[in-house]
C-alpha cells in the first residue's frame, strides 16, 4: 500500500499470492494501522457487476 497508494484483492493475489486480503488488512489494523477501505464496483468477464475493496492507508 506504501508503494502503489492501495490495494485490491485482486493486487494482492497477482502480486503475492494472498487469497485471504480482508484477513491480511485485519491483522494489520491489530497492530495499530489506521487502514480505510473503500467500496467499489466493476464489470467483470461475462457483463456482471462485481464489488470489491479498496485499502489504503489513512493519511499517505
Amino acid at each position: 500500500m506504501r508503494i502503489n497508494g492501495s490495494i485490491t484483492p485482486l493486487d494482492a493475489l497477482r502480486e503475492f499470492g494472498c487469497m485471504r486480503l480482508a484477513s491480511r488488512i485485519a491483522d494489520l489494523k491489530a497492530q495499530g494501522y489506521d487502514i480505510i477501505s473503500k467500496m467499489e464496483s466493476n464489470e467483470n468477464r461475462y457483463g456482471d457487476t462485481v464489488r470489491y475493496a479498496r485499502y489504503t492507508i489513512k493519511g499517505e
